[in-house]
């Protein structure tokens, strides 16, 4: 016989011995993973229906569903390998081992998870909440387990990992804020009818917020001008857009009412023994 020939009857031979031996086991391995994949996906449903009572945030939520998911599946996989006779015990070493390695090149990505549990948890901020965070600040559009995700009034979005977060000095505004602005008025001004028409203002803007109660003083005597602060509240989502409304509003109001607002004003000596002078400031 054709030397060839009978290195490929050996071949059939043994590929059909090893059919014979391990067909029927890969078989059963197959369908338990199979069934494996369906019990995971139903477990999860399961418990996902049971969380529903609970306030549980959406990431945590997520998070518990895919470890039921992920258990379910490890177990039926040691099942299958069982069947197929493969020694559990070294595979389980060099999967820690390897796992070390793992955990060990991604420090960064383990870190943020570690810190988004950790925000998520504790609750020092929700979506919709205004914050200001290393230098950055926003409205917190998303919270995920790596990222915190904040978005400003241009349109763009600030994506900060969660280990930059977790330990640092935190600014939360909430859902509302407060605008810091400020009107000058000359000296001899009537104050109280400043101050009425400014609240008039601010009771006609729809975007300001009723409660809590605007704050309208006179904050500073300048030199040459009363200072009066105003400090309405709006929605995070209003707060650029009032600004600027109310301003406006001042500005049009105390000329139709007679409320002169001043220039700014400096006083300029002259040495030599000539008269002072002053002069509008550029």
């Amino acid at each position: 016989m054709d030397p060839s020939l009978a290195a490929l009857d050996q071949v059939r031979s043994a590929a059909i011995d090893l059919g014979m031996k391990f067909g029927p086991k890969l078989m059963v391995a197959i369908i338990i993973i199979a069934a494996g994949y369906f019990t995971a996906r139903w477990t999860a449903g399961g418990i996902g229906r049971l969380l529903r009572p609970f306030e549980i945030e959406p990431p945590v939520r997520q998070l518990l569903l895919n470890v039921t998911r992920v258990l379910v599946l490890i177990l039926f996989a040691i099942m299958a390998l069982q069947n197929l006779g493969v020694e559990l015990l070294p595979l389980i070493a060099g999967l820690g081992v390897a796992g070390a390695g793992i955990a060990l090149a991604m420090q960064g990505v383990l870190g943020n998870v570690v810190a988004g549990l950790t925000i998520i948890l504790t609750r020092p901020f929700r979506v919709g909440e205004y914050i200001s965070i290393v230098k950055e600040e926003g409205q917190v559009a998303d919270i995920s387990l790596a990222s915190t995700t904040l978005t400003h009034p241009d349109r763009s979005r600030v994506v900060i990992p969660n280990r930059k977060i977790v330990g640092e000095i935190l600014h939360n505004y909430g859902r509302i804020r407060q605008m810091q602005i400020e009107v000058r008025v000359a000296y001899d001004a009537d104050l109280n009818h400043a101050l009425a028409t400014i609240r008039e203002l601010l009771q006609s803007n729809a975007r300001v917020l009723k409660d809590p109660a605007p704050s309208i003083q006179v904050t500073q005597l300048a030199d040459s001008s009363v200072t009066i602060g105003v400090s309405p509240w709006a929605t995070v989502s209003d707060y650029g857009a009032a600004g600027g409304e109310i301003k406006k509003a001042i500005v049009e109001a105390f000329r139709a009412r007679g409320i002169v607002i001043p220039p700014p004003r400096r006083e300029v000596r002259l040495l030599g023994g000539a008269a002072p002078a002053e002069r509008g400031a550029a």
